[in-house]
């Protein structure tokens, strides 16, 4: 049972070439082949997380997993659409630029020798929650006008910043905290 939420989280990296194949295959009505990849994506990120708590189930492989494969999923999906839908450009440089500086941190704290990384919080779960719906929005609603795509999509653009601008906080802290337990100023 232990590494069954691993096993969910690989399985959703799997599903990125998928979604990718689908997307761009899917000619149905409201793309419904195309959201129910997304969806199962979404759907096994919640079961692994549910898992993963309740049997204590979590590890080092699923800090990294997880996330991972919450990211790829997305930005994937951002970058169909996008392809799809070119005015949608800046949303992928607005996600991107978001998930690498949340990476440099990342490393950044590594480097000083921080075995955790601060784990994950509401605001960041609420910006994934709002990502997925408006990003499966869209596509189940492909025929609407680039105005509105824009307007659907900068809530969950502006939530992802703030979620960052959290993350930035909470490593600001660890590395604060670290130096006082240390001794440095």
């Amino acid at each position: 049972m232990k590494a069954l939420p691993n096993i969910i989280s690989f399985f959703r990296i799997c599903l990125v070439p998928v979604f990718v194949i689908v997307f761009f295959n899917d000619y149905s009505e409201f793309r419904i082949f195309t959201v129910l990849v997304f969806a199962i994506a979404g759907f096994s990120d919640v079961l692994d997380g549910i898992i993963a708590r309740k049997f204590q189930a979590q590890s080092k492989l699923g800090k990294i997993l997880d996330p991972l494969a919450d990211k790829l999923m997305t930005f994937t999906a951002i970058v169909c659409l996008t392809i799809a839908r070119p005015i949608l450009f800046w949303a992928v440089c607005v996600f991107f630029v978001k998930e690498a500086l949340m990476g440099i941190g990342g490393l950044v704290l590594h480097k000083k020798g921080h075995k955790e990384l601060p784990a994950s919080n509401v605001i960041g779960k609420a910006s994934t929650v709002t990502f997925f719906v408006i990003l499966a929005l869209l596509m189940i609603f492909r025929n609407l006008s680039d105005t509105t795509a824009v307007l659907m999509i900068a809530p969950a653009i502006a939530l992802a910043l703030v979620a960052l601008a959290s993350y930035i906080v909470s490593y600001v802290k660890a590395i604060k905290t670290e130096k006082q337990e240390s001794g440095e100023d």
